[in-house]
C-alpha cells in the first residue's frame, strides 16, 4: 500500500434547535459532486434533509450515530450556503479528494513464469510468523468476520470461496451501502491479494491463508483505479461497526491528502468524519488494523507533503504534526510496518513512534532476496480475471495466485493473527491489542543502516532513522508479530 495515494444505515436523528442560516446563494449548476456534511454534534438533526436541500443537494446517506451525512450536489454555491449553518462544523467535496493505491511495483526482475507447484512452500511469510505451527493449535472459528476494506475480493477463487461471508459482504463505493456480488466483486486486484493473506483456506492446494478457517468479508473501498474516497471510508467503517465485523483490515491511506491537516477546512471535515466512523466501529468491538504506508517516511516527524493530491496535480507543502495519517493515526488503530525475509525493515516502509505497533511481512525485492523468497515479495491469491496485471503469477489447481510487496501485505498478517485471537475469546479491541504486542518478537534498531542511505523519504528526502530501543522503536514496534506465541504455543 502506499499512502496509498489513496447502508444506507440511517442513526437516530435528534432534534435540535433552527439552523442559524442566512439566504442561500444562487449559482449557476456545475459538475454534480459528492459531498460529506460533519455536523457538531455527533448525531444528526432531524430537518438534516430538508437543510441539505435548501442549499441545492440531495442527501445520499446519513449516520446519525456519528452526525455526517453524505450529499449530492451540482451548485456550486453547495458548500458555501451549508457552512452558514451554525451546527454544520464542515463540508468538503470528495469527488478530487482521495487516495490511491501505489503499492511499490518497479520492474526490477523477470516476472515469474505461470506454473503449478506446491505453493505453501513458497509462503516465507507465513513461515516467518509461524503460523503454520499456530495452525496445529487454531486455525481460527468460523464465527469470527474480519472484514477486508478494501477493493473487494473475487469470491470464486478457490481459496477464498469457503471463507467468504456473502451476508455481510457489501460495497460502499459512493458512500452508499451495496450488497450485490457484482458491486463488491474485486475488479482490481489488490483486495484479493490482502483476503488471501488473512484467511485464504486449506483446499489441498494454492496457499494458506494465517486464519484459514476465520470469515472474510469484503468491505469494497476502493474502485477499479485503486481510490477510496473518503464517502466510502466512512460508509466502510459503520457498516463495520453496526455488523458486528470483528476486524477489518486497511491496507490503504484514507485522506484526501498523504497528511491531512486539521487547520485545513476542506482536510478538517474529512478527517472528523473519518475518524469519528473509525472511532464508532472501534467502540463497537472491531479491531481495527492498518499499514503505515511505503513512503519511508517517519510519521512522528513530517515536514513535508510532494505528492498530494495525487489523483490532479501534486502540491509541495509544508505540514507538521497537525497533519495526520487516517487510519494508521487514530488512536487505537493497530499499525504495522514491514519487513522482508531477512528480518530487517523493507526499504519502502514508513514508520515511526506512535505509528508503529507491530512489524509483519511485506517483502522487500531490493535488499531481502532470500532462496525462500527469490523475489523479495508475497504470494497471495489475485482474481483470474485480472491475470495480465500481475507481472509475476503462478497459476496452482488452475487458480491464480500474485507476487506483490508492500506495507498492504504486512496489515493483513496482523489482521489474521487478531482473528485468531479473537477466535480465543479475547474480543475487546484493547485487549487484542495487547496480546499482539506482548506476544511479537522484539527487533531492536539496527547498529547499522547505511543500506538504507539509497532510499530516503519520498516526500522530504530525509534520510531513515530507527528511533528507540528494543523494546519499542519506530521502525518495529513491539516487534515482528506471532502467530504461535498469540495463540498460546
Amino acid at each position: 500500500m502506499k499512502r496509498i495515494r489513496r447502508l444506507l444505515l440511517a442513526g437516530s436523528l435528534l432534534l435540535a434547535a433552527a439552523p442559524v442560516f442566512t439566504a442561500v446563494q444562487t449559482a449557476q449548476a456545475g459538475e454534480q459532486q459528492t459531498y460529506l456534511v460533519v455536523y457538531n454534534d455527533q448525531a444528526l438533526p432531524a430537518d438534516t434533509a430538508a437543510t441539505i436541500s435548501g442549499a441545492g443537494g440531495t442527501v445520499v446517506a446519513t449516520y446519525g450515530d456519528i452526525g455526517v451525512a453524505v450529499a449530492r450536489s451540482d451548485n456550486t454555491a453547495f458548500r458555501d450556503n451549508l457552512i452558514k449553518d451554525s451546527r454544520i462544523q464542515g463540508v468538503s467535496a470528495t469527488q478530487a479528494l482521495a487516495t490511491l493505491l501505489n503499492d511499490d511495483s518497479v520492474v526490477d526482475d523477470t516476472a515469474t513464469a505461470a506454473m503449478t507447484s506446491a505453493l505453501t512452500s513458497r509462503q516465507w511469510d507465513m513461515d516467518q510468523i509461524q503460523a503454520p505451527a499456530a495452525h496445529a493449535i487454531n486455525s481460527g472459528s468460523p464465527s469470527v468476520v474480519v472484514g477486508d476494506i478494501d477493493t473487494g475480493l473475487d469470491f470464486t477463487h478457490p481459496n477464498l470461496a469457503p471463507n467468504v461471508d456473502f451476508s455481510n459482504s457489501v460495497s460502499c463505493i459512493g458512500g452508499v451501502a451495496n450488497q450485490s456480488r457484482s458491486a463488491w466483486n474485486d475488479d482490481n486486484g489488490h483486495g484479493t491479494h490482502t483476503a488471501g493473506t488473512i484467511a485464504a483456506a486449506n483446499v489441498g492446494f494454492g496457499i494458506v491463508g494465517v486464519a484459514p478457517r476465520v470469515k472474510i468479508a469484503a468491505i469494497k473501498t476502493g474502485d477499479v483505479n485503486g481510490f477510496f474516497f473518503p464517502e466510502a471510508v466512512v460508509c466502510a467503517f459503520m457498516w463495520a461497526g453496526t455488523h458486528n465485523i470483528q476486524v477489518t483490515n486497511n491496507s490503504y491511506f484514507a485522506d484526501p491528502w498523504l497528511f491531512n491537516c486539521k487547520n485545513d477546512p476542506v482536510q478538517r471535515a474529512i478527517w472528523t468524519a473519518e475518524r469519528r466512523a473509525i472511532r464508532f466501529a472501534m467502540q463497537r468491538g472491531t479491531v481495527v488494523v492498518a499499514a503505515v504506508g511505503n513512503q519511508a517516511d517517519d510519521l512522528a516527524h513530517p515536514t513535508q507533503d510532494v505528492t498530494s493530491p495525487d489523483d490532479t496535480t501534486p502540491v509541495t507543502r509544508e505540514i507538521t504534526n497537525a497533519c495526520a495519517v487516517i487510519p494508521v493515526e487514530v488512536p487505537g488503530v493497530i499499525g504495522v510496518s514491514g519487513d522482508g525475509n531477512l528480518r530487517m525493515k523493507s526499504f519502502f516502509s514508513s514508520y515511526g513512534v506512535g505509528a508503529t505497533q507491530v512489524v509483519a511481512p511485506a517483502g522487500d525485492s531490493r535488499l531481502q532476496r532470500t532462496p525462500a523468497a527469490p523475489n523479495g515479495r508475497v504470494l497471495s491469491t489475485y482474481p483470474a480475471a485480472l491475470a495480465s496485471k500481475c507481472l509475476r503469477k503462478v497459476f496452482d489447481g488452475g487458480a491464480l495466485y500474485c507476487y506483490l510487496q508492500g506495507t498492504s501485505m504486512a496489515s493483513p498478517h496482523v489482521a489474521g493473527v487478531a482473528a485468531l485471537i479473537v477466535s480465543m475469546g479475547i474480543t475487546s479491541p484493547g485487549a487484542v491489542t495487547a496480546r499482539i504486542d506482548n506476544t511479537a518478537d522484539p527487533m531492536p534498531c539496527p547498529a547499522d543502516v547505511s543500506m538504507y542511505a539509497p532510499f530516503p523519504a519520498v516526500d522530504n528526502g530525509a534520510p531513515q532513522v530507527c528511533a528507540g530501543g528494543s523494546g519499542y522503536n519506530s521502525w518495529f514496534g513491539h516487534g515482528q508479530v506471532n502467530a504461535l506465541s498469540a495463540v498460546g504455543g
